[in-house]
């Protein structure tokens, strides 16, 4: 079995996939648990132990672990936590891993490890060109070229902080829950800022897209992913694929390429 663990600042996202009769990995058991910086290794292995005991696997039956992080901090805690409670060390996404994708950006390193991992998900499941819109602590855009190239993107605050500054940055707006609001025009405070989030946002993915779409084509494929990816979705028909896991497809293939 190969566990994989994506590092993001507000999530860790955490897979474990089992190979079936065919000999293909699938993705069994998932977790999205919150990126906790204070968090010392003893208590992520402990945490990953009992997420493993839950499922009904023990450690031991692990063949490896695959991991990306955005979170320099926690990456050496958690690769600790695998090394001492599991007893695997992690491969890391990183410059020198194979991950298949060719990074045009004008300075690869400045590059995320869950963009790359994206990229190489997208040209082994859906092929390029394509937008991945990632809805993350921050949401991004990342195009895809048709040869499956990283070419680059765009970066936007992500809806959990646009909502989070309304709040602490203004006297009288409320903290509000993200849910649909009874029409875009609002006739209450927290109705207007559902609205304002969630389909401003919708409709930011639908202009970002068509200016992506003007740029890689009109056969481009619109790939949404992150905690979000769903909600968002079901406000526009410009999302054309839905795939929650797709860091965790990544990382299941650049561990196959690094083996």
């Amino acid at each position: 079995m190969l566990l994989t663990i994506d590092i993001g600042n507000t999530n860790l996202t955490i897979g474990l996939y089992q190979k079936g009769e065919n000999g293909e990995r699938t993705l069994g058991p998932r977790w999205r648990l919150a990126t906790v910086h204070e968090r010392m290794p003893d208590e992520y292995g402990l945490q990953l132990l009992g997420l493993l005991n839950h499922a009904g696997f023990r450690a031991n039956q692990l063949g490896g672990i695959c991991m990306a992080s955005v979170v320099p901090p926690l990456t050496g805690k958690i690769n600790e936590a695998c090394r001492t409670y599991l007893g695997l060390a992690p491969l890391i996404v990183d410059a020198g891993v194979k991950t298949g994708v060719r990074i045009r950006y004008e300075d690869p390193k400045a590059v995320g490890a869950d963009r790359i991992v994206d990229a190489a998900a997208v040209q082994r499941l859906y092929g390029g060109p394509a937008c991945v819109v990632d809805f993350g602590t921050a949401t991004t855009f990342d195009a895809i070229s048709a040869e499956g190239d990283y070419l680059g993107g765009a970066i936007t605050p992500g809806i959990g902080i646009a909502a989070e500054a309304l709040f602490t940055r203004t006297a009288k707006l409320p903290r509000v829950d993200l849910q649909y609001p009874p029409s875009a025009i609002g006739r209450n405070t927290v109705h207007a800022m559902q609205s304002g989030l969630l389909f401003g946002y919708t409709s930011l993915v639908e202009g970002m897209v068509a200016r992506f779409r003007t740029e890689l084509g009109p056969e481009m494929k619109v790939i949404a992913t992150g905690g979000l990816a769903e909600v968002v979705a079901r406000e526009t028909h410009v999302i054309q694929i839905i795939a929650p896991w797709l860091t965790l497809d990544g990382l299941r293939f650049i561990w196959d390429m690094n083996r």
